[in-house]
């Protein structure tokens, strides 16, 4: 059974990023790699990557301060308390944010270069995946043993 309040990211993916805390999309996906981070159990996954760097630009908060709200130990509930008394976004701008996080594609050709390798190594016929949304679903299941 996965333990989320001590993610072993060695073992099983994260969260993905559709999944939505308080609306945030990859919200929930971050905590997990920050606690996974705090207890050296992060695996291939990187806190402060650039799609977490996404979320720190909307929201106005500092990566290592949500990293040090983290080891504090509080569950998902208090930590959007936190996320929510300082970033003052409005629900329909997380809405908006969000809708656009899960669309959000590769961007430039090396974006693209990666996600291509990723597609071609593990489902070349796959035609599907168009976000990096879609990508890193995609790359967690094979990760962890699926058959793309």
């Amino acid at each position: 059974m996965i333990n989320y309040a001590h993610p072993d990211l060695t073992q099983h993916p994260p969260r993905s990023v559709r999944v939505r805390l308080g609306g945030y999309a990859h919200l929930p996906r971050l905590l997990d790699k920050a606690r996974a981070v705090i207890a050296g159990r992060n695996g291939p996954y990187k806190y402060h990557c650039p799609l977490d760097k996404h979320f720190f630009a909307f929201t106005g908060i500092d990566a290592d301060a949500l990293l040090e709200e983290v080891k504090r130990g509080g569950s998902d509930t208090q930590l959007l308390a936190w996320v929510r008394e300082r970033s003052k976004r409005l629900p329909a701008e997380i809405h908006a944010w969000s809708s656009w996080l899960e669309q959000h594609g590769p961007g430039g050709a090396a974006g693209h270069e990666c996600a291509a390798e990723t597609i071609k190594a593990n489902a070349g016929d796959r035609d599907d995946i168009r976000s990096f949304a879609d990508l890193l679903d995609f790359d967690d299941y094979v990760s962890f043993g699926g058959k793309g």
